[in-house]
């Protein structure tokens, strides 16, 4: 089984910390090295206003910018949101990103969860699954048909025949962002599309339920196996597991204040389409540092750490496609490019192909050392204490 390591940008940092120039400079000089050092994708997040992933309200405009100065490296919008946009917009904007990049395009599409954000642009949160579906519908057929009519409770248009029309046959590849409704997972199985996912909160043995649905779900429509699933985790390598705590507990102690203040709408509100999320995000209050790394959410420590880690989730995920996360917080520059520099010199050779090891290269597209169930590293309980599950 081939793994390969991709990095993503979700930006929680302050306008006062880190103007968007400096943001968007670091992040683009980071996503040059990851295509450098044999990373497989650079994704980034559709968010809007607050610090919490307001940085990309347009993650095609910030892909753009990745595909004019990589040459290799996939790119993963992680995701864009139906709801917010018009399907002949996203259908036009995606296919000239795919031309732009030579077909080098991944298009992730997500619901959104933030209820100020649904305030901002008039939209109802009970609407949110019927638009994501009906706009990921409506994309598909501009991508691939001429003429289209289309219309839905929500938008009526045609014929038109969008323009450009993508690269890749029949269209870019869609990923679908799920959470934690198992339904979501076999919608998405069912229907052929990847899989991406942020296990940030959810309970791991849930989500090994729900990948093992999305998993059959695909084979029995598609038949055939699927494809490596998405799974986002914070990471942040250092030469001692201490000095790489040190760094990284101020940003995550940020990442869980400013996700806590976007998410905090939802102590006074309830959608039929969100059931259970106001518990859920109540699992912030005691999402620290500590919490992190017992229970190992995050790939943080030295590279014999981190590999430990990384082995875990493999054991207990399976066929995954771990997407870094950079950047988190108010992370220097310097040692979040020093951090992807050891991930790849120290961590990645140890999980490519035999051949590849013997050779001692990096990179490409590396291979688990050892498929059985995840050694535990110490003072770490894979999983630990589960939080409720988001649906």
């Amino acid at each position: 089984m081939t793994v390969r390591f991709g990095i993503n940008f979700f930006s929680t940092v302050r306008q006062e910390q880190k103007p968007g120039e400096r943001y968007f400079d670091e992040a683009l000089r980071l996503s040059v090295l990851a295509d450098e050092l044999g990373f497989s994708h650079v994704r980034t997040v559709e968010h809007y206003f607050r610090p919490y992933g307001g940085m990309t309200p347009s993650p095609i405009v910030f892909l753009t910018a990745v595909a004019a100065r990589t040459t290799r490296v996939r790119l993963v919008t992680g995701a864009v949101l139906p709801i917010f946009n018009h399907p002949i917009k996203v259908a036009g904007e995606t296919a000239m990103l795919d031309c732009i990049s030579r077909g080098r395009l991944d298009v992730g599409f997500g619901r959104a969860f933030l209820p100020e954000e649904f305030d901002a642009f008039q939209r109802s949160m009970d609407e949110s699954r019927a638009r994501f579906e009906g706009g990921i519908a409506a994309v598909k057929r501009l991508w691939t048909e001429t003429d289209v009519v289309y219309e839905d409770d929500f938008y009526r248009f045609g014929p038109i025949t969008s323009s450009p029309r993508p690269v890749q046959k029949p269209h870019p590849p869609i990923v679908v962002a799920a959470v934690g409704t198992p339904a979501s997972f076999e919608w998405t199985g069912r229907q052929g599309y990847r899989l991406m996912v942020v296990p940030y909160l959810s309970s791991f043995e849930a989500l090994r339920r729900n990948l093992a649905l999305y998993r059959e779900a695909f084979a029995g429509s598609q038949g055939r196996a699927a494809p490596p699933v998405q799974l986002s985790f914070h990471m942040h390598v250092a030469e001692t597991d201490a000095r790489a705590i040190a760094e990284a507990t101020p940003q995550m102690d940020q990442y869980v204040a400013l996700f806590k203040a976007s998410a905090s709408a939802w102590q006074t509100r309830s959608s039929s389409a969100y059931p259970g999320y106001a518990e859920v995000i109540k699992e912030l209050d005691t999402m620290t540092m500590e919490r992190v790394l017992r229970e190992q959410r995050a790939f943080v420590g030295a590279p014999d750490a981190v590999a430990e880690l990384v082995r875990g989730a493999l054991g207990l995920f399976g066929d995954v496609e771990p997407s870094l996360s950079l950047l988190w917080g108010n992370f220097p520059y310097e040692q979040a490019e020093r951090s992807l520099r050891l991930f790849a010199s120290d961590v990645m050779p140890r999980f490519a192909p035999e051949e590849v090891r013997a050779r001692g290269l990096g990179g490409g597209a590396p291979q688990p050392a050892g498929g059985g169930a995840p050694r535990e590293v110490p003072g770490r309980g894979l999983g630990g204490e589960a939080p409720r599950r988001l649906v």
